[in-house]
């Protein structure tokens, strides 16, 4: 009577010779034996030998699951179907059923040259290393030409019969090359740029290889691989190796590893490609939205500051805009506000209203109808945010500058006299957005040369610092703050109350921040020849 241990070598020398994928998976889905095309199939990069769906199926059996049929899409082979045969000592036999032929070409297990699990691990590393897109193709190209071929070249979807090339010979220096060129000339190459399957590389006539896809020095062409690089939704190019004169035609298994690389490749370049798009379409609304950079003015100085709740954030909920008039003689319109929340949508939010105020500039002069306007804006839009602002109209007067302020839910404005004395601004009134009507009470305040005029939002009031880290900046020290200013122009006075926030915060949370400065310029300054834009971004 043969022993068990006996019995057991026998099986698992004969699953090793079956022609066919087979597994024995233990109780708790521990790999017990398998046949050589069973490892190609299931084994990866990852140690064990028993991919998750596999394992998964075999738990669900160990808990009383019946014996079904399981299902999985395998990168390389597709459609794998697991049919289990439960054993009386708790394991499972899975025999693996694959289309015909994908297990014979599945690349062989780590240590075997260029088809190296390991190796692959590798390259998927370096490919996931960036996010811009020409050094993802840099890298593709050169660890192709390294491990995979003599000569590597990634085309790139092109505009029309202009194609992008990025060529790198073994163990040189990629090269990006723009080429009015037809790929149809490639066998393949056409229908690899739209995401279908390759094409053998023996049926590609190394010899009829147009000088366009040769890199320069690379001599004669012995053998030619082309495979798509497949993206997220659409293809991300193709992957053309190339193997001199005398190296050998690609082996089967080496296409398949190729194309294991190339998905690799595809997702990476894909995942850039995506990046950069939403980065430029986020840099281009960014730039929208940014506090613009204020300047002198009509005769008046104005200066502008602002910090988001998240440091990395460059927009938030605080905004503020200066307008100019008209005309010279007419009024410039200056705000400064504040929408409820945080991030991208509070900053989506300050776009609206600063875009409805930009509308109603016509109607600038009377600040209540403009405040009812944008208040009934926001009640009938989808959202359920709120906003407080200040509005202030600019104008020159000989050499004193007046301006009428109108607050709606947002914080007095503070006048700094020229002697350092602050006084606040008696405007007061309802945030936009919530009630029916919105109301305000219009001050006039006149600011003789060298006197300003502080807007700011709560961000600043309430921020929480000092001694205990919980105690707020407060309009008292805002106060003390803005009297040390008294002479110094607009700019100058914006940097001390911001620098002052910040050593008061230290490190600690904070809501975005804003300020900006109305000055009267002080007798004797000389405004620079020509300049009257409000503003620049």
């Amino acid at each position: 009577m043969a022993s068990s241990s006996s019995t057991a070598t026998t099986e698992r020398e004969f699953l090793a010779a079956s022609p066919y994928p087979v597994v024995v998976l233990g109780p708790d889905g521990e790999l017990l034996h398998s046949s050589r095309s069973a490892r190609l199939l299931l084994e990866g990069p990852a140690t064990g030998g028993v991919p998750p769906w596999l394992r998964r199926a075999q738990q669900a059996l160990a808990d009383g699951a019946r014996p079904d049929t399981v299902r999985h899409t395998h990168p390389v082979a597709g459609p794998v179907e697991a049919h289990p045969v439960p054993r009386p000592d708790g394991s499972t036999v899975w025999w693996l059923v694959v289309p015909e032929g994908c297990a014979g070409l599945l690349p062989r297990t780590a240590g075997d040259g260029a088809c190296d699990w390991e190796l692959l691990t590798r390259l998927s590393g370096l490919l996931l290393s960036s996010l811009n897109v020409d050094r993802i193709l840099e890298t593709v190209v050169r660890q192709a030409a390294l491990h995979l071929a003599d000569a590597a070249v990634v085309v790139a979807p092109g505009n029309g019969r202009t194609l992008r090339l990025v060529t790198c010979l073994r163990g040189g220096d990629p090269a990006h090359v723009q080429q009015r060129a037809d790929p149809a000339e490639v066998p393949g190459l056409a229908e690899a740029l739209q995401g279908f399957p390759p094409v053998p590389s023996r049926w590609i006539d190394p010899d009829a290889t147009p000088r366009w896809l040769v890199p320069a020095g690379f001599g004669r062409v012995g053998s030619v691989l082309v495979t798509p690089l497949p993206g997220h939704g659409v293809p991300a190019g193709a992957l053309v190796l190339l193997r001199a004169a005398g190296g050998g035609p690609f082996a089967s298994e080496e296409e398949v590893f190729a194309r294991l690389f190339a998905t690799r490749a595809g997702a990476a370049v894909s995942a850039a490609v995506m990046y950069s798009e939403q980065a430029a379409v986020t840099d281009l609304l960014m730039r929208e939205l940014l506090p613009p950079r204020l300047e002198h003015l009509d005769g008046v100085d104005y200066a502008g500051g602002y910090r988001a709740s998240v440091d990395r954030d460059r927009i938030g909920g605080d905004f503020y805009d200066v307008h100019p008039a008209a005309d010279p003689g007419g009024e410039t319109l200056a705000l400064l506000g504040d929408v409820s929340g945080k991030g991208l949508e509070a900053a989506v939010m300050t776009g609206k209203v600063r875009n409805t105020l930009h509308a109603l500039l016509p109607l600038a002069d009377d600040h209540g109808r403009v405040l009812n306007l944008l208040n009934r804006a926001l009640l009938t839009s989808h959202h359920t945010r709120f906003a407080s602002l200040v509005l202030a109209s600019v104008r020159r007067e000989d050499d004193r500058v007046r301006v009428r302020l109108s607050a709606a839910g947002h914080p007095a404005p503070m006048v700094l006299r020229a002697d350092g004395r602050v006084t606040d601004s008696t405007t007061l009134g309802s945030i936009v957005g919530v009630l029916p009507e919105a109301t305000t009470c219009t001050d006039t305040v006149l600011l003789d040369p060298g006197e300003a005029c502080l807007l700011y939002s709560d961000g600043i009031t309430e921020a929480k610092g000092g001694p205990t880290g919980r105690e707020q900046f407060g309009d008292h020290r805002l106060r003390q703050a803005l009297a040390q200013c008294a002479g110094l122009p607009a700019e100058a006075i914006v940097e001390r109350i911001q620098m002052l926030a910040a050593q008061w915060l230290r490190d600690g949370r904070h809501d975005d921040m804003a300020v900006m400065v109305i000055a009267a310029p002080p007798r004797g300054h000389l405004p620079v020849v020509g300049e009257r834009r409000g503003h620049t971004t």
